[in-house]
């Protein structure tokens, strides 16, 4: 298991939000936990510094792309980027400096999976330079695909069957569960437990965490298989719940075994 930090930008600033209260058109109601003083840069270079890899920068709405590629050039390779990527523009932040693009939206048309829209990702991004975000919320059957900007609920499950389908076209998966993403409230230990079993590549969990004891039972459920994120709880982001000194330590104890 290894932390994986990120750099969320809205505005073309560092922040940290409740990413379902994120809307198209007026954001009257944003939640917003934090807003940082120190540019995009900064949190690259420290993430890499420490030994942190596979990072990654997510674009929460438009007006975020010099900040993205800010923190894209600092060591170029080290951090993966989302939000808004296409086939169209997909080589362009390959090539500035992301080694990875991590894509939701744009293959789901109509609440369904498209197939065509994933064959022309394909085509355009090669197998080991693309991650999926298939952050989802749980409903009475199951969990669902949550794409553009988690406002839309898809007909597509997340499951055994689709993520050992997708493997195909990707090297990992992000997964945010987005009821509890931001909120530190406690992560979703059932999806952890599925994700460890279902996914046949690496993946990323991402929501809730509020503690390092939340950690460590990622660690536990997840047998070890599944990556964590964590935002709003770090203090460099102005949470009390979790020390990024803690948490760095804990990566390179992992990272050792």
């Amino acid at each position: 298991m290894r932390f994986r930090p990120c750099i969320d930008l809205h505005g073309g600033k560092v922040k940290q939000i409740v990413g379902s209260s994120l809307k198209d058109g007026e954001n009257n109601d944003l939640k917003t936990n934090f807003v940082a003083d120190l540019p995009p840069s900064h949190y690259a270079d420290m993430y890499y510094r420490d030994g942190l890899v596979g990072g990654h920068v997510i674009m929460l709405g438009p007006g975020n792309d010099a900040a993205a590629e800010e923190a894209l050039s600092v060591h170029p390779g080290n951090l993966q980027v989302g939000g808004g990527v296409t086939p169209a523009n997909a080589a362009r932040w390959l090539a500035a400096g992301a080694g990875k693009v991590i894509v939701t939206s744009y293959i789901f048309e109509d609440g369904e999976l498209s197939m065509k829209r994933l064959n022309e990702l394909a085509t355009a991004v090669p197998r080991e330079h693309l991650v999926l975000d298939l952050s989802c919320r749980k409903q009475a059957d199951g969990y669902h695909v949550a794409c553009n900007r988690w406002q839309t609920i898809c007909e597509t499950k997340v499951d055994e069957t689709l993520l050992q389908r997708l493997a195909e076209f990707c090297s990992e998966y992000l997964v945010h569960a987005v009821d509890v993403e931001g909120k530190q409230n406690g992560v979703e230990l059932e999806l952890v437990e599925k994700l460890a079993v279902w996914s046949p590549c690496p993946v990323t969990y991402a929501g809730g965490a509020r503690s390092m004891d939340d950690v460590y039972a990622i660690n536990d459920r997840g047998g070890g298989k599944v990556d964590v994120t964590v935002g709003s709880a770090l203090d460099i982001f102005g949470g009390d719940g979790i020390r990024y000194s803690e948490i760095v330590a804990f990566d390179k104890s992992q990272n050792s075994l």
